[in-house]
């Protein structure tokens, strides 16, 4: 995919300002979320372009900032499930990609993202004993995160099911 201004993927009628400031909430939003600042703002730009698709030049552009700085929130975008990296046909550039659902793989993916924290806690409650406070606690923490996942299922059949609705 040849570039193209950060303009280019805009409807006319939206000016670079009106994304900017949206890009700018919806960052602070996450943000405060609790997602690190410069992955918020790199999302945010990435959902806001019209299509989602954006070489590390472009973002470092529309952000204004350093490519090193957008390097490293992709890094951590890609390990959450934000967003994938493709190769732009043709050339050796990156290009960063967010789903139109993008938070649905992020958020429904607890069985690999609690894993390693149930484990760790049940060996927690093991090596300290299910009858000590801390034991109990993590016992507690272990099974509302296994709970969670349970539930998801049923969440991610009922997010299916209002998508089909819309």
């Amino acid at each position: 995919m040849p570039s193209r201004s950060a303009s280019a993927a805009r409807p006319p009628s939206v000016s670079r300002q009106e994304a900017h400031a949206v890009v700018e909430r919806l960052g602070a939003a996450l943000s405060t979320a609790g997602f690190p600042p410069m992955p918020s703002r790199v999302f945010a730009a990435l959902l806001v372009d019209d299509d989602g698709r954006m070489t590390a030049a472009e973002v470092s552009e529309e952000l204004s900032v350093s490519p090193a700085a957008v390097s490293g929130a992709v890094r951590y975008l890609t390990q959450v499930g934000l967003l994938r990296r493709e190769r732009e046909r043709g050339g050796r550039r990156d290009v960063f990609v967010v789903l139109d659902d993008a938070f649905h793989g992020a958020l429904t993916s607890t069985d690999q993202v609690y894993a390693g924290m149930i484990a760790a806690l049940a060996d927690g409650v093991e090596h300290l004993g299910p009858s000590s406070t801390a034991g109990q606690r993590l016992q507690l923490s272990k099974e509302f995160l296994e709970f969670v996942t349970e539930e998801m299922g049923g969440i991610l059949e009922r997010w299916e099911a209002h998508k089909a609705r819309r």
